[in-house]
């Protein structure tokens, strides 16, 4: 057997494994205790002896502007492709998607993967490219959904410029307190002065290292006990997540494209990363956002939905990157890398094609009224 298929398998069933614990999971919040375990203490320990064991040289520095730009191209496309696939042009589900399908989950759904097939300097420099990621999803959408919030109740003046800078000095001093971005300092600050896993003492490396040894078997299981099958909406959602794994994988070809000669390594982490799970922090900035309402509920998002989401992006997620890694160097090519991404995007744009055709002209001053609204939301 080949190994990569087999190292699938033996995935596959720890998968399972944590799908069938799902009984013995009383409610979310023994679920909740295990990510907060992961995130808190072995993704750290990961990172932390990942980026220690390798060098960092300052061409690396493009990784996080580039997962930034990533970031972005898939906000713009989602907020062209999302009123064609079912999602209303101003309606609350449509902001709810376009705050998460731009962002990247990769602690949970990435890193595991790419420390058991590519190693663990694939490891660090997705670290790296996180940072720019975190950017994006902890300051730029937060400021995105307060921005929609303040639109829609500007004339209630239920914002003020006090309360958004406090709220933006909370946000500062959570990005800090988070562990894995004082993992992340920490490291650089070590490497800067030339120091490495080996300066440390034995005892602070050995626990770093078993700690960092439980990284996979414990994600695997926590993805098997997160999955949830819900019916309800899960064609709208499939739909997003296959237009947004496929746009990222046009966009990894056509960085392969421009870059050859990568190492096989290096090119399967510019296909892979991009397809990592939707991230939790939108929810939670959502989540804040309808708490500013009166009544408890602003009307902005649809929470709901962003749960639902997030329960079918993880295993989603998990599919593809397991697929392509499990297929050698055969993605590393950028023709391959677009086939997948075309295939990936003849589901929802087939959906696209057949609502144009179903759903009635719209009247002749519909395009007016949708420029208008359009612009409400945009205008500062």
């Amino acid at each position: 057997m080949h190994p990569a298929l087999e190292k699938t398998l033996v995935f596959l069933l720890l998968i399972a494994a944590g799908y069938f614990l799902q009984r013995k999971i009383d409610g979310k919040r023994e679920l909740a205790g295990i990510k907060v375990l992961i995130l808190s203490v072995i993704l750290p320990a990961t990172i932390f002896v990942a980026l220690l064991q390798v060098s960092i040289e300052r061409e690396l520095l493009w990784l996080p502007i580039l997962a930034l730009a990533l970031n972005a191209a898939l906000y713009f496309a989602s907020q062209w492709a999302l009123p064609h696939l079912g999602f209303g042009r101003g309606t609350a589900e449509n902001r709810t998607m376009r705050l998460l399908l731009p962002s990247l989950a990769p602690g949970l759904s990435c890193f595991p993967f790419l420390l058991e097939y590519l190693g663990e300097e694939s490891l660090a420099l997705a670290a790296l490219a996180d940072v720019g990621n975190k950017v994006f999803v902890l300051i730029v959408l937060y400021l995105l959904a307060m921005h929609w919030y303040a639109a829609r109740h500007r004339s209630a003046g239920e914002t003020t410029a006090g309360s958004k800078r406090a709220k933006l000095k909370d946000l500062a001093l959570a990005l800090l307190r988070e562990p894995v971005n004082l993992v992340i300092l920490l490291a650089l600050g070590m490497l800067t002065w030339g120091l490495d896993i080996n300066a440390l003492p034995a005892f602070l490396e050995n626990t770093a290292t078993r700690l960092a040894a439980l990284m996979t078997p414990i994600v695997l299981l926590f993805i098997g006990m997160a999955i949830r099958f819900e019916r309800r909406e899960m064609a709208l959602i499939v739909r997003a997540l296959a237009f947004r794994a496929g746009v990222a994988l046009l966009l990894s070809a056509g960085l392969l494209y421009l870059g050859p000669g990568l190492p096989p390594a290096l090119a399967l982490l510019v296909v892979v990363f991009p397809q990592s799970a939707v991230s939790f922090w939108p929810f939670a900035h959502l989540s804040a956002v309808e708490g500013l309402g009166k009544d408890g509920s602003a009307g902005v998002f649809a929470p709901d939905l962003a749960l639902n989401v997030l329960a079918c992006s993880l295993p989603f997620s998990t599919v593809v990157i397991l697929g392509i890694l499990s297929c050698g160097n055969f993605f590393a090519q950028p023709g391959s890398a677009a086939v997948l991404g075309l295939a990936l995007l003849a589901l929802p744009m087939f959906y696209a094609w057949r609502r144009a055709r179903v759903v009635p002209r719209p009247s002749p001053g519909w395009k007016a009224e949708a420029i208008r609204e359009e612009w409400q939301e945009v205008k500062v």
